[in-house]
């Protein structure tokens, strides 16, 4: 926000000097104009950001009473813009439990909350939360389901390397790298092409170029995260 703002005002500066008075207000009211929507937009990304967590709380409180200590933040707003929202067919949710010891918490078990979208499921009102379908993982739900994607979306089929790698190694846009030898390179596939694996009663995956796809079956939604979305869990998992 604050780069575009003094990107405007350079625009403003750098305006012939000998423009006349009239042309200056009409740009200067562009300027101010353009100002108040990307602001606005923020402001509606922002709000949504707040819906979304209020709402995964309740959920998770209502579905999980067992958790009585745990933080919740989203994972994927930061950076969208709101005309990039509605496009979105998953919003994912990383929670932290934890204790308390003295002044300072420990931390806890990690887990993901997904919030699987249906088509429009943001509208004027913000967004219709009947529109989303909720799934918890843990890490070793969400290691089974990075294998399987990985079987897929490689040549690589023994369950024990997938799981050290990426237990070990960084995911990757082209793959899993491997922290030191062994890397795991995904196909690489036209746009068109899907590769798919029976995941479970509920879900199927499927591997296309770059995106992880998330076939739901009782719904017949497909939805697609991108390497960047697997990236952030993983490292959150793994990593942090």
């Amino acid at each position: 926000m604050r780069q575009t703002i003094l990107l405007l005002l350079t625009i403003i500066l750098l305006m012939p000097k000998n423009a006349q008075a009239q042309d200056d207000g009409a740009a200067i009211a562009a300027v101010a104009g353009g100002l108040m929507a990307i602001g606005a937009g923020i402001a509606a990304v922002e709000q949504m950001k707040e819906q979304a967590e209020l709402t995964a709380t309740e959920w998770f409180l209502t579905h999980h009473p067992e958790f009585d200590k745990f933080s919740l933040k989203t994972l994927d707003f930061d950076g969208k813009k709101l005309k990039d929202m509605s496009a979105t067919s998953v919003i994912t949710f990383k929670i932290r439990e934890f204790e308390i010891h003295g002044d300072e918490p420990e931390p806890g078990k990690k887990l993901v909350l997904f919030g699987f979208t249906s088509f429009g499921w943001i509208n004027e009102y913000g967004i219709d939360f009947n529109k989303v379908r909720w799934h918890l993982v843990d890490s070793d739900e969400w290691m089974k389901m990075m294998v399987a994607y990985s079987k897929v979306a490689s040549g690589e089929t023994n369950e024990a390397t997938l799981k050290n790698v990426l237990r070990e190694g960084k995911v990757v846009n082209r793959g899993i790298k491997a922290k030191n030898e062994g890397d795991i390179d995904f196909y690489k596939i036209d746009g068109d092409m899907y590769l798919v694996t029976d995941y479970s009663p509920d879900m199927k995956f499927i591997y296309n170029e770059r995106s992880l796809g998330i076939y739901l079956k009782e719904t017949m939604d497909l939805i697609q995260m991108g390497r960047g979305d697997i990236i952030r869990i993983h490292e959150f998992f793994f990593e942090e």
